[in-house]
């Protein structure tokens, strides 16, 4: 009996957070615009042809992809060294700098935001520029993908045999080709991983991109402005399309950590 009601509650829940989303892809095919009524006109594909054909949604598009791809790369980077930099460090300060990388992951959305926005606005005061629009966006985007990059990269590194790259310099291998060669291969995955992830993150945000912004405007900026107005079918067609880039990218960062966990880690001394 107790496991009969447990798989009820789980279904209930699964269907409390999912049906919503079912419901706004199915009317994303719905033929008729029906507003706010549920009314099924059959099958069509006019509303994201029509989605495809508006140019302002296209250009929220090309700046959403334009950061998300930028942002992602930069932070991987940035996040990539930063890991084996944190990596290197002695216990005690290696446990300072985790707690100052997970701080922002769970920190509120609207705090990070609103903080960046009042940085932005007091730097653009102080050292003068131009006020918040696209560069503002990359380094908000940045800068809340970092944390997420680290915690990709750390646990290859902790994989790893910390022999390795002191033998390649032993045979001989110059420093950096050492590192390219010998530790680079090793945590490819969590890299991998790290950059998908915040690719995911920075196409899905809306919160530190509402602040952060401006007068630009993202995909999840421009769907929130169309919701305030009248509601049109595009919206649905639209967030159908946002809702399978980031569901493909969500699997396939599952996928790529289920592996992950097959290789146990090395514990900190």
């Amino acid at each position: 009996m107790k496991k009969i009601s447990g798989r009820i509650y789980t279904f209930l829940i699964f269907l409390f957070l999912y049906a919503p989303i079912l419901v706004l892809i199915v009317f994303s095919f719905n033929d008729t615009d029906t507003g706010s009524r549920v009314v099924w006109g059959g099958f069509s594909l006019r509303w994201y042809q029509k989605l495809f054909e508006d140019r302002l949604i296209l250009e929220a598009l090309r700046n959403t992809l334009l950061i998300a791809v930028v942002s992602a790369v930069i932070s991987t980077v940035l996040g990539t060294a930063a890991a084996i930099g944190i990596n290197s460090m002695k216990r005690l300060p290696r446990r300072i700098m985790m707690n100052i990388t997970n701080f922002p992951m769970v920190n509120p959305e609207i705090v990070t935001g609103v903080s960046l926005m009042l940085l932005f606005v007091s730097a653009v005061r102080l050292f003068g520029g131009r006020s918040l629009g696209m560069g503002s966006l990359f380094a908000a985007h940045i800068t809340f993908c970092l944390p997420y990059v680290i915690l990709s990269v750390l646990p290859k590194l902790r994989q790893m045999d910390p022999n390795l790259y002191e033998a390649a310099q032993d045979l001989g291998c110059p420093p950096l080709k050492a590192f390219f060669k010998v530790v680079l291969p090793e945590i490819m995955p969590g890299i991998v991983t790290g950059l998908i992830m915040a690719f995911t993150l920075s196409i899905d945000d809306f919160v530190i991109s509402y602040f952060t912004s401006g007068t630009t405007q993202t995909l999840p900026i421009y769907i929130y402005s169309m919701t305030r107005k009248r509601i049109s079918p595009e919206i649905n067609a639209l967030s159908t399309v946002m809702f399978g880039a980031v569901m493909v990218l969500l699997i396939i960062i599952n996928v790529r950590n289920g592996k992950d966990r097959d290789t146990p880690e090395r514990q900190d001394v």
